[in-house]
């Protein structure tokens, strides 16, 4: 195999790794959606604030347990496997699993047994049966990291794909389930039995990749076999520090926004009560911003995060091989598949903000009206969101793990500064809590954006990553907004919702191809691609 052909099976890996994440993702995000979207209605503003009460702290536990190691194992794993070496490279799965297995049983202990603390501390001891519902999910979620970190680094993101979606479908199944039959017995007791659903889910997500890593054992032990290979002599102790050194800034740095988000809880409920709203009412604005804004941002979030997976292990191989010429491709084109996903999700959001939110929440429409300028704030938060996730992921690639640490502490300190002063302005109120974030958002970006010109020197063309995209997702907004208009007094909102992002949809996928923000060629790359790129090379011509 040449040198041509090997570097371009090398770029098809990449973005065939990140389309079956990314597919896995819309997945997932279309059944969570499923999922918030009737339990916000069953429960309402004063439930999901319960509900989302247990997240932050969840979450900050779950990226304690598992943000940096897997990446530290899907790198580890993946230089082994690149020597040959796949005994060493499975020794580097045993010994994750079982430290995982220590650090997803104490993360699960405190959380559960430490909860009535966290929700006093919240002013929300109604939360209390909601943050130990999800407890032990912490453990199986840490399991399934282990799996998912060795099948990464082996270059097979299959196995994450489908743990992933039988993880969300049976919480989504539990969850809603529980939530209906539990409603009876109050809305903290509801929320609980939604919180439930994520430990439902995590073990039918751990039941199902542990399956596909016992059906491919009889393969492993062939390449091991095969290759010859023998141990090393690095100890078990070795192995851990090394994972440690690789795990810690990204675990750090992962950390420091679920952090902030407690933070931010205590902030807003108490920067509310402070300018005089109850303490009822200000549960509600957090519940219309964390429960009903908020999850909207996170279907491009995970879009990305496919992206930036995918892209860790191709950056740092190109820099190991010191082949920058594949390094600045890769990081050129991950910026700009960023921009291309992220520019519409914000845009649209923003343009069609309330008529999504009243279509999303039929039953709750007060609640609704009220969150959708919290939508169209946050919404401009996915563009530059999405680009510190990339741009995170070639940072990590590169041996710069630090600097997105330091840079998202940086931008953290901007949020609760402006969370803290904008909240307790009466006229702004819960919006200060939104615009917060974006300011986070977009000083982080910044920050990363120079850094990765600094140490890769790429060259990024500011009319083909930012321009062209902006262009094409100027002209869908203003054909969304139009279609919407001249249609709701005639089909009602839901209809007219739901046919100005399909309006809105198409113009976008037309004017990237006329403006060729993404070429035929690129298209080629993804799995069955050919099709697609000879459609699309009619719209370039």
């Amino acid at each position: 195999m040449g040198a041509n052909e090997t570097r371009e099976v090398k770029k098809k890996s990449f973005l065939q790794g990140a389309a079956i994440l990314a597919g896995a993702a819309v997945l997932i995000k279309l059944m969570g959606a499923f999922f918030r979207i009737p339990l916000a209605n069953i429960i309402g503003a004063v439930g999901m604030g319960y509900y989302q009460t247990a997240y932050p702290i969840y979450n900050l536990f779950l990226t304690i347990s598992t943000a940096g190691i897997p990446v530290a194992i899907s790198r580890m794993v993946a230089e082994r496997c690149a020597e040959g070496n796949h005994y060493e490279a499975h020794r580097v799965f045993k010994v994750s699993f079982l430290l995982l297995l220590i650090i997803g049983t104490l993360s699960s202990s405190i959380l559960y047994f430490g909860a009535d603390a966290y929700a006093k501390s919240a002013n929300m001891d109604e939360a209390v049966l909601a943050i130990r519902a999800i407890a032990p999910a912490l453990l199986l979620v840490s399991l399934m990291a282990a799996f998912r970190g060795y099948f990464q680094g082996t270059q097979n993101m299959k196995p994450t794909a489908c743990s992933q979606i039988f993880e969300q479908l049976f919480r989504v199944a539990v969850g809603l389930t529980l939530a209906i039959v539990l409603a009876k017995k109050g809305l903290e007791v509801a929320a609980a039995g939604a919180s439930f659903g994520a430990t439902a889910g995590s073990a039918f997500g751990l039941l199902v990749i542990a399956l596909i890593y016992l059906l491919h054992k009889k393969a492993i032990a062939q390449k091991i076999r095969r290759s010859g290979s023998k141990s090393s002599g690095e100890s078990s102790g070795r192995i851990l520090v090394r994972i440690f050194i690789i795990a810690l800034p990204i675990t750090i740095g992962a950390a420091i926004m679920p952090l902030m988000n407690m933070i931010d809880l205590q902030i807003v409920m108490n920067r509310l009560v402070d300018i005089g709203y109850t303490s009822e009412s200000a549960q509600a604005m957090y519940g219309e911003l964390s429960g009903f804004a908020a999850p909207l941002i996170n279907l491009p979030q995970v879009l990305i995060q496919a992206i930036a997976i995918s892209l860790v292990p191709t950056i740092a191989a190109a820099h190991q091989r010191r082949d920058m010429e594949f390094l600045r491709f890769n990081v050129s084109t991950g910026l700009r598949t960023a921009m291309i996903i992220a520019m519409p999700c914000a845009f649209g959001m923003m343009t069609l903000s309330e008529p999504i939110m009243l279509l999303l929440y039929p039953l709750e429409k007060a609640s609704a009206v009220s969150a959708a300028p919290l939508l169209f704030i946050l919404a401009l938060g996915i563009i530059f969101l999405s680009g510190i996730q990339t741009l995170t992921g070639i940072l990590q690639g590169i041996g710069k793990q630090n600097i997105p640490v330091r840079n998202l502490f940086i931008g953290a300190l901007v949020k609760v500064a402006c969370t803290f002063y904008l909240t307790g302005v009466e006229s702004i109120n819960v919006k200060g809590a939104a615009i917060g974030t974006v300011a986070t958002y977009i000083v982080t970006f910044l920050l990363n954006l120079a850094a990765v010109k600094k140490y890769t020197k790429a060259d990024f063309s500011a009319g083909q990553v930012f321009l062209r995209p902006l262009i094409s997702v100027l002209a869908m907004s203003v054909c969304a907004w139009g279609a919407h208009r001249l249609i709701v007094g005639v089909l009602g909102n839901s209809l007219a919702t739901l046919l100005a992002v399909a309006v809105g949809g198409i113009v976008y996928i037309v004017m990237i191809f006329a403006t060729k923000t993404i070429t035929p060629q690129e298209l080629s790359m993804l799995p069955k691609g050919d099709k697609i790129a000879k459609l699309a090379g009619k719209f370039g011509k």
